[in-house]
């Protein structure tokens, strides 16, 4: 951390966060659905989703690579045009992949939402600038997170308005990140982004509290939220060193 927090809203951490919409799948309520986004609201909750783009660059709600896990159709999900996307079905869900925009005017500002980034690492930052497209026509509390520096960096340099944060962790040798060059990995390992991308927020995993980085953003008066926690007992140690949960598979 370089520098105090620019833009740290109360509403960021006021509430507990869905991850992916209060979703329940056994209910038919698929993460990241229209029908999860109706249940969080339902109960007051701020909502996080991931979003990434279609083939011919519109922006989906959506957290895989792959549509296999969460639709009835399967292959890779940006090798599809928009129109395609949205016809495809949730598995289960009786509803079709959400279109960024879909998804915003179902929510209409109600409750904050927290929206992340989806990265491939490749340098490619059209998502970033799509996103900023769609959510200049939204007037609801709304802030943006990636774990590619990259990403949060471009929105930075053109000083967007909305409040921008790192979802990161104490290692990266997950296979979700075997993409990352040398000094990407460095780069994401030693927080060493953090003068180009200056963190409103951080989004840390919850396993690795507390942690350096993460102390020191908290002295320095910038919110960190904790995921993704699955129960009150973690809920209850994320919060000695967090100021926010992203939570699933239960209700706080």
């Amino acid at each position: 951390m370089t520098a105090p927090p620019r833009f740290a809203p109360d509403w960021l951490v006021e509430r507990p966060i869905a991850h992916r919409g209060l979703h329940d799948r056994e209910c038919g309520i698929v993460e990241n659905s229209r029908g999860a986004v109706r249940a969080a609201m339902l109960r007051g909750y701020a909502i996080e989703c991931d979003l990434r783009l279609s083939r011919d660059g519109v922006v989906f709600v959506f957290h895989d690579d792959e549509l296999d896990r969460l639709t009835d159709d399967s292959g890779a999900f940006a090798e599809r045009d928009a129109v395609e996307l949205a016809r495809i079905s949730l598995s289960g869900a009786g509803e079709t992949i959400p279109s960024f925009a879909e998804w915003l005017a179902a929510i209409r500002g109600a409750v904050p939402v927290i929206l992340e980034l989806k990265s491939d690492f490749s340098g490619d930052l059209s998502l970033a600038g799509a996103v900023a497209e769609v959510l200049a026509a939204y007037s609801g509390p709304a802030a943006i997170k990636s774990f590619d520096p990259a990403l949060i960096a471009a929105l930075r340099a053109v000083d967007a308005p909305w409040p921008l944060g790192i979802v990161a962790q104490d290692d990266y040798e997950d296979p979700e990140f075997e993409r990352l060059s040398p000094d990407q990995w460095r780069e994401l390992a030693r927080f060493t982004h953090a003068r180009a991308t200056r963190p409103d927020f951080l989004s840390w995993r919850a396993m690795d509290l507390p942690t350096a980085v993460v102390e020191l953003a908290r002295a320095m008066a910038v919110p960190v939220m904790a995921w993704t926690i699955r129960s009150p007992q973690q809920a209850a140690a994320a919060c000695r060193h967090a100021d926010q949960i992203v939570f699933e598979g239960y209700r706080p």
